[in-house]
């Protein structure tokens, strides 16, 4: 659906937190915005790491992708889930729930820029969104954890997703299914745990639940080195959350967030959809790229330096 656009003067960031989040006001997303409008959503997008906009009742998927293509290449909805929806990705509870810190689809060696994320269907509580800062938590390590992280690589895979962890507390048919479905094609990529952000400049950490250990590691010491720099990443000076009303749409820097759905909704049924942008190749501190292991990414995503 498309709608014409608020001018870009009666627009208004309104800042959430000290390092992560951000609402725009006075702005109808579509597939129609002035430049001007869309050079505010990305300027705020680079500042605030995640963005939010009330209000959108208008959109419907094809407005939300027509908005999309404004800010990025979209993607297809995901690697290996294809059988979710055609432009976007159904994030349904019925399938499982991502209450587990994550980037989405760092298993792949073209990481998406951003994601942009619209409310279909809501519970009466619960069901909120926290996101944070892997930017933030970089810039706050002591020099000699700086040191390490930059030394350090890690291995992603998608036998680590959250609707795994799902699958097996709530091992139903659909959960199941889906669980096969995400694991039909495997994945596997090297990544730099600090990339360079190739808008910002900014070092961020690669981190999250799709990380399966680190390059010269064991099992052992990869877990006890990601507990303690994954909880650098969630302190929750470094998060902003968000209480969903529908209408709502959020955009996220997939380069330098973490994102967790709260599951403190029952069963009552959930619905957000999906829209990634292609990314990037992430290239660490030393100038090395990330290099994919496992898996061809490229009928999933182009490659967009921007």
């Amino acid at each position: 659906m498309s709608t014409s656009f608020a001018p870009t003067q009666q627009a208004e960031v309104v800042k959430l937190g000290q390092h992560i989040g951000a609402r725009i006001d006075g702005v109808t997303l579509g597939g129609d915005l002035a430049s001007t409008t869309v050079d505010l959503i990305r300027a705020a997008l680079a500042e605030h790491k995640v963005i939010f906009f009330r209000g959108q009742h208008h959109l419907d998927e094809d407005g939300q992708y027509a908005f999309a293509e404004q800010l990025g290449t979209p993607t297809t909805p995901h690697p290996t889930v294809t059988s979710r929806g055609v432009k976007t990705l159904a994030i349904d509870s019925e399938y499982g729930k991502a209450n587990s810190w994550h980037s989405d689809v760092t298993f792949v060696d073209r990481i998406p820029k951003a994601s942009i994320l619209r409310a279909v269907a809501l519970p009466e509580y619960g069901g909120t969104t926290v996101w944070a800062s892997s930017t933030a938590a970089y810039n706050a390590l002591p020099d000699s954890l700086k040191a390490l992280t930059e030394s350090l690589r890690a291995v992603h895979t998608n036998v680590y997703d959250y609707a795994a962890t799902a699958a097996e507390k709530i091992a139903d048919e659909k959960t199941t299914e889906y669980r096969a479905e995400f694991q039909s094609t495997y994945f596997e990529t090297e990544h730099p745990v600090v990339r360079i952000h190739p808008v910002t400049g900014e070092k961020t950490l690669v981190l999250g639940h799709f990380v399966k250990g680190f390059v010269g590691l064991s099992s052992k010491e990869s877990q006890t080195v990601f507990n303690l720099l994954q909880e650098r990443v969630t302190k929750l000076e470094n998060t902003t959350r968000w209480s969903w009303q529908l209408g709502d749409v959020a955009i996220w820097d997939n380069r330098a967030t973490q994102h967790y759905a709260v599951a403190d909704y029952d069963e009552q049924y959930r619905r957000l959809e999906r829209i990634t942008l292609a990314g990037d190749i992430p290239v660490g501190v030393d100038g090395t790229s990330s290099r994919s292991i496992a898996g061809d990414a490229s009928s999933y995503s182009v490659i967009d330096e921007n």
